[in-house]
């Protein structure tokens, strides 16, 4: 199975540019930009997470 650039690459940079903007939030203030860099950190965590713990099938 051949991947294109856009495949591989997309998610990795959705994760990195979500990480950069829950960084620059957190340093912008309190109040809503704290919802938005703890939403935006915590995404990133929980792909890792969910890829980390889920199941891989059973090969017969």
């Amino acid at each position: 199975m051949i991947r294109t650039r856009t495949q591989i690459w997309a998610m990795p940079i959705l994760l990195a540019i979500l990480t950069a903007i829950g960084l620059v939030a957190a340093l912008l203030g309190d109040g809503v930009w704290d919802l938005v860099s703890s939403l935006t950190l915590g995404a990133p965590v929980a792909v890792g997470a969910w890829y980390g713990l889920r199941r891989t099938p059973a090969r017969h």
